[in-house]
């Protein structure tokens, strides 16, 4: 509620549009659902985030070392096979890809379906494999559903995850992440299971380059779009009529 003393000096109908913005910071577990948070400030505050039941489980934040060379550039490593974070979870990629965004621009929500095995219901198979006090990554089916690993090179990204696996609680993840070029504490590597739609947008007024694996080689059939339409480019209308014409 606005002061109207404050504002007195207003016309009455502006007054009655008037709207005071909220400057209180959220807590972190209603920030990374909503307006989203800095990688960096997610991996800081990742105990709180899953003790809160923020965090969508099988995500991996894996914070990366950027090395300045002086006078020649800079040297980052995602990672090593069997080593560090990957290692730990038993994931290394067998298809490699890179990709540029440009600045502005976005990739609509997509997703992979995870593998269920026979004889087992989703909700028991993701108990089993997210649910349990000490998870057991010998379990995860790697080679036989898509799991995503990406690191970026350049630009910022406004990255939005969305867990829709059958019986998993519907949470919602929003980071933001800064490439090589600028070098902190938001250099992040992200893990994203199949069952979690994921959509990128390429912040501010650079391109975004982006290097990501796949725990199995491309599937298209396995390739599944969800409110993807942002990367349509249609006509402008008279340029749609004219096409249009006989």
């Amino acid at each position: 509620m606005q002061d109207d003393s404050l504002w007195r000096g207003l016309r009455p109908e502006a007054r009655k549009k008037l709207d005071i913005r909220n400057y209180s910071a959220p807590a972190v577990e209603q920030r990374i659902a909503t307006e989203g948070l800095e990688a960096g400030a997610a991996v800081a505050n990742e105990r709180v985030l899953k003790e809160a039941g923020a965090w969508i489980p099988g995500v991996e934040l894996i914070f990366r070392h950027v090395h300045p060379q002086r006078h020649r550039g800079l040297f980052s490593e995602l990672g090593r096979e069997g080593q560090g974070r990957l290692g730990e979870i038993g994931l290394w990629p067998k298809q490699w890809a890179a990709a540029k965004m440009f600045a502005g621009s976005s990739k609509g929500f997509h997703i992979h379906p995870p593998h269920i095995p026979e004889g087992t219901t989703a909700p028991e198979w993701f108990a089993k494999l997210f649910l349990a006090e000490e998870p057991d990554y010998s379990l995860r089916r790697y080679d036989l559903e898509q799991w995503d690993v990406m690191y970026f090179l350049q630009g910022r990204l406004d990255l939005t995850l969305c867990d829709e696996r059958d019986s998993m609680p519907r949470r919602v993840m929003r980071l933001f992440i800064d490439g090589d070029d600028r070098k902190g504490t938001n250099n992040i590597a992200v893990v994203i299971p199949p069952g979690v739609s994921h959509a990128l947008r390429a912040e501010g007024s650079e391109d975004l380059l982006m290097v990501y694996g796949t725990s199995t080689t491309f599937d298209p059939a396995a390739e599944g779009r969800i409110a993807s339409r942002i990367e349509e480019l249609p006509y402008p209308p008279d340029w749609a009529a004219y096409i249009r014409e006989n």
